[in-house]
């Protein structure tokens, strides 16, 4: 548990008390007795769990969360600070609010709804955040409190019971767990694995043998190189490789993701107890056979630390070693987990000392160790595994590909996801004799798609007062896509908006009136549809018919967030020739507010001029495309006539990097 979680109800059903603080709006007697009944009952202290909880308290009711074990924040404050976030501009309701949060605490001001937000962070800013916001919603968090049983009464969950008795009961529950084992102890359907193609009409679930993440040299799979009589190497499985497309019960592969460091107080790898060399005989014959490197990914979150994951053939997924963990017990997915630390924790040990490595391999490694600030309850090694998928719900909606791809588009809409199609890879193989991954895809998504209301409740008739905001109603590489931090603390959200609907008009969550889900949600930030829009708004895209441009402006869809199928930039050359200039219809004359839009990135120009051409004559801004990428940044706001003698030209003399024209966003002011 993070030392940052120190300033609200944190209890320890196994143990002592951890902290009391008072202000939880329940009392200190309801919360020590061993029944606790409120509004919503939220399994899981993941992103997800919190966002949930403190959206019911934001809409009046109370609510708690119960833990199953001792980290609170899930992934988010347990290393991945370098977020997936796909289209960040699709960020909406309390998840935007988190990442306004973590820009406010960086920059040592107050949030604003018009704050930028910040998607890196170190784990503990995280924990921090999350911190406050159960403190000023006065949500208490019980640890330690694993699942024992479901108490029901026809179709509804009654009471949820802890392993060590506590018994939390109320008319509305939510898992919030990466596993869905509320879900499941509760009768709710759910698969695990990968659908064949045919299920859904897709063409990227199942089985894949693809180039991604691969091995791009021949590697031997043999215990004796060129003797199959010898067996395989560990972690290569035996069987043979199924056709792509066919559905089997594996699952993409875990990791943990680490918080490195080059820092002088950085702390050295671990040699972990039951480390074996001969688990990374594979990857020292990938070396021996030329691979230089990456092992390891270090995507910097500031402060001089890293969000380090998975990359290449060989890295810190411990492939195939989770496929029982979905449905494992809980003294099963300790051992299982614990097998995913050794595994680790002994491959950076390798990478760092094994002398049969070439020396570069071993200093490259060693120069980095782990962060002395973060994980300090847990040797510095974050507490949280990555579950990248488990259990998955089915329901009356389930996402497929299909809506990834935007070919169908759920009119019940509660959140937009809009990252790549993502699996890791599922298993290792032999392929005419040589070692190869299967599973992993990365394929791109045209842009934000909708999630279904209805693929976050059970089916009607199965359980009428849960909600799934996390292991949701998904094939396989639907959920690799929207499996994300953000994506799941919207759900989560648009979940806890549902339940108090569901609560204040006594209907089962299958029957909430998704039309007033969707009105209040809008109210309070959510962005439903894409692009998203304001009453009486204009936007000129890039493509868009009003658009002239002079000089050379390249399309391109390399960094995520604009507006509209892409942007353009201007190569970096052309300076003073290239000009693109946004030409709205204003429907009526008055004042209008101007609003530019750009992809960031640090080779792109931070002193970009922009001419606003309006009743009053031209206003020149200059922008720093470095920064506030994906978001709309307000030029001013200026008298206009109807029609289209108004424009926002963007010029390129003197500019200092890519120059990148996206969108341009006219709002009566």
């Amino acid at each position: 548990m993070s030392s940052a979680f120190t300033r609200r109800h944190l209890f320890r059903l196994g143990g002592a008390t951890l902290v009391v603080a008072a202000g939880t709006g329940l009392g200190l007697p309801a919360l020590a007795a061993g029944t606790v009944t409120v509004d919503l009952v939220v399994y899981g202290a993941t992103s997800a769990g919190i966002m949930a909880a403190v959206q019911m308290r934001r809409l009046g009711g109370t609510a708690v969360i119960v833990e199953p074990g001792r980290h609170v924040g899930g992934l988010t404050t347990g290393g991945l600070g370098y977020t997936d976030s796909g289209t960040s501009a699709a960020i909406g309701g309390l998840a935007g609010e988190f990442y306004r949060r973590v820009y406010a605490r960086y920059q040592g001001t107050p949030v604003t709804p018009d704050s930028p937000m910040r998607l890196v962070f170190e784990p503990h800013v995280a924990a921090g955040i999350f911190d406050d916001l159960l403190t000023e919603h006065a949500v208490p968090v019980y640890l330690d409190a694993p699942l024992a049983t479901v108490e029901r009464a026809g179709d509804r969950i009654t009471g949820l019971v802890t392993a060590h008795g506590q018994l939390f009961t109320g008319p509305m529950f939510v898992d919030a767990t990466y596993e869905g084992d509320l879900m499941a102890a509760a009768g709710v359907s759910y698969t695990v694995g990968r659908e064949a193609n045919t299920a859904y009409g897709e063409t990227i679930n199942g089985v894949q043998l693809r180039g991604e993440h691969q091995f791009t040299l021949p590697v031997d799979p043999y215990v004796l190189p060129g003797d199959p009589a010898s067996g395989l190497l560990p972690g290569i499985s035996a069987a043979p490789v199924a056709r792509n497309g066919t559905g089997d019960d594996r699952i993409q592969a875990y990791n943990f993701r680490m918080c490195l460091t080059r820092a002088a107080d950085r702390v050295p790898f671990p040699r972990p107890a039951g480390y074996d060399p001969a688990d990374y005989e594979l990857l020292l014959r990938y070396v021996q056979a030329g691979y230089t490197g990456p092992f390891f990914t270090t995507q910097s979150v500031g402060g001089g630390k890293t969000d380090s994951n998975n990359t290449g053939a060989f890295s810190t997924d411990f492939i195939a070693a989770n496929h029982a963990y979905p449905t494992a017990s809980r003294a099963q997915r300790d051992s299982l987990t614990a097998d995913h630390l050794t595994y680790q924790q002994g491959l950076m040990w390798f990478l760092a000392n094994d002398p049969r490595l070439p020396a570069s391999v071993r200093a490259g490694t060693a120069a980095w160790g782990l962060a002395a600030d973060e994980f300090t309850a847990t040797g510095n090694w974050p507490p949280q595994l990555y579950v990248r998928e488990a259990r998955r719900m089915v329901s009356a909606y389930v996402m497929t590909e299909r809506d990834c791809r935007g070919t169908v588009r759920a009119a019940d809409s509660v959140g937009l996801a809009s990252y790549t199609m993502d699996s890791h890879n599922c298993q290792r193989v032999v392929v005419n004799g040589l070692v190869k991954n299967e599973g992993d895809v990365q394929v791109g998504v045209p842009g934000p798609y909708p999630v279904s209301y209805r693929s976050v409740v059970p089916a009607a008739g199965q359980c009428a007062n849960l909600f799934v905001p996390v292991c949701l109603s998904a094939t396989h590489i639907a959920y690799g896509s929207i499996r994300m931090e953000p994506v799941f603390m919207i759900l989560a959200q648009s979940a806890a908006t549902a339940a108090k609907l569901a609560l204040d008009t006594g209907v089962p969550v299958q029957q909430v009136d998704v039309a007033a889900l969707q009105a209040r949600l809008r109210r309070d930030g959510q962005i439903l549809s894409w692009p998203p829009t304001v009453d009486g708004e204009i936007v000129a895209d890039n493509r868009s018919a009003g658009v002239t441009r002079a000089g050379v402006w390249v399309g391109s869809t390399a960094i995520g967030g604009y507006w509209g199928s892409d942007y353009e930039h201007d190569g970096n050359t052309g300076k003073g020739v290239n000009r693109l200039r946004f030409t709205p219809s204003l429907p009526t004359a008055g004042s209008w507010t101007v609003h530019l839009r750009w992809t960031a990135d640090p080779n792109r120009a931070g002193n970009v001029p922009v001419d606003v051409v309006h009743g009053g004559g031209v206003t020149t801004r200059v922008v720093d495309q470095r920064t506030s990428g994906g978001q709309w940044v307000s030029l001013g706001t200026y008298q206009f006539p109807a029609g289209t003698a108004g424009s926002v030209l963007i010029r390129t003399e003197g500019t200092d990097g890519y120059v990148v024209a996206d969108a341009a966003r006219f709002v009566p002011a």
